[in-house]
């Protein structure tokens, strides 16, 4: 059984407003993750909020996924996996970033297929490791004790961890309007939406 976990309870400081709801390819960027990750073989589908849960529960489509709310999101992405590993059923577990759209099913895919039996196994491309990452049952006590934004990393750099090759370079994650304009790339709609929704709030 694999069980997939969006991690999406960041309170967005940098940005300054809730990134799980800056539009995105006609919706929201969280939503399309949520999509991407609906669409992948996973038997349990489990999304970790925190930083604006209401408004987030109110604007994405979340159904079919477990909500999981992370009251301590300030302490790191590592308080929202120990969250939600109180309701992971699978015996493996694929992360995902809530901010990251470029990950795609196919990522995924590529990542259990090359797992084989690893208990930790992590996408290898070309410009480095990166995002999603999947871990055994056998690690989830590991996982259950880490602490802040990096704990994962440390975990992955004890080892052992199997490294899946997978084409191109790290997929964008969105902290800064920066990224996300360099997240959006070509499609300015979309930008000019939030440019005015965020015109809109200032008044």
């Amino acid at each position: 059984m694999i069980s997939g976990l969006v991690l999406a309870a960041g309170g967005s400081r940098r940005l300054g407003r809730p990134k799980q709801l800056l539009p995105y390819s006609g919706g929201t960027l969280l939503g399309h993750v949520v999509q991407t990750a609906r669409s992948c073989a996973f038997d349990q589908l489990v999304v970790a909020v925190g930083g604006a849960a209401d408004d987030v529960r109110a604007e994405v489509d979340l159904d079919g996924a477990e909500v999981v709310v992370n009251d301590a999101y300030g302490e790191g992405c590592s308080s929202s996996i120990a969250a939600a590993l109180e309701v992971v059923r699978g015996d493996v577990l694929v992360l995902m970033l809530g901010d990251q759209p470029g990950v795609t099913a196919e990522t995924v895919s590529a990542l259990l297929a090359g797992r084989g039996e690893a208990a930790l196994a992590v996408c290898r491309y070309d410009d480095g490791r990166g995002h999603p990452i999947a871990f055994s049952r056998s690690v989830f006590g590991e996982l259950a004790n880490l602490h802040g934004d990096k704990g994962v990393w440390k975990l992955l750099d004890r080892g052992p961890v199997t490294e899946v090759p997978v084409p191109g370079p790290i997929p964008l994650d969105v902290d800064t309007e920066e990224d996300y304009a360099a997240v959006l790339g070509p499609n300015k709609f979309d930008l000019a939406s939030s440019l005015r929704g965020t015109s809109r709030g200032a008044r």
